[in-house]
């Protein structure tokens, strides 16, 4: 399955950590453009040059981990597309050229299903995503979610708990579902 990641899940950090946790396992292919990437960048850069250093570094290692995500624009492809707020067509394009089945984004207004059904994605919100993934292979997302948790804890310098590090990435149904098992 292959997934365009919007900048919006791979800017909070623990959200992108978990999406691309996830990838590394085989469970998905993500993609993005040049553009995506930027906006991610760009997004940290909003809270001061020491978290886009550090966006800059996530995204080498993200384009390092992953060297057949990047999706190269198609010419005239965004010309003849339309979505409610045009600074998001690049990343309907990028789904598009990277023949991708859905487009993972927190921004569900900007995306409306008939649009992306019209071209033959769909639209995941990452919570929902992660829950089914996890449903399907729960040994693989809980490795890649402990890995995730072990990160976090070894750059806060303390111990941190995975549901509660979930819920505050807004992926609290994923959460709800490990507490249940």
């Amino acid at each position: 399955m292959k997934l365009a990641l919007d900048a919006c899940v791979l800017f909070p950090t623990v959200m992108r950590e978990v999406l691309l946790a996830v990838a590394a396992q085989g469970l998905f292919t993500p993609l993005w453009s040049d553009r995506i990437l930027g906006e991610w960048q760009r997004a940290a850069a909003r809270f001061g040059p020491a978290a886009e250093a550090e966006a800059l570094v996530a995204i080498a290692r993200a384009k390092d981990g992953f060297p057949t995500a990047r999706v190269k624009p198609q010419t005239g492809l965004e010309a003849r597309l339309h979505l409610p707020d045009e600074n998001d067509i690049h990343v309907l394009a990028t789904a598009i050229a990277g023949h991708a089945d859905a487009i993972v984004t927190l921004n569900a207004k900007d995306f409306p299903r008939g649009t992306l059904q019209a071209e033959g994605l769909t639209r995941r919100d990452p919570d929902g995503l992660l829950w089914e993934i996890w449903s399907h292979h729960p040994e693989q997302v809980e490795t890649a979610l402990e890995r995730v948790r072990a990160t976090a804890s070894t750059l806060s310098g303390e111990e941190k708990a995975l549901k509660p590090l979930l819920k505050r990435a807004k992926l609290t149904r994923l959460a709800r579902a490990l507490s249940e098992t």
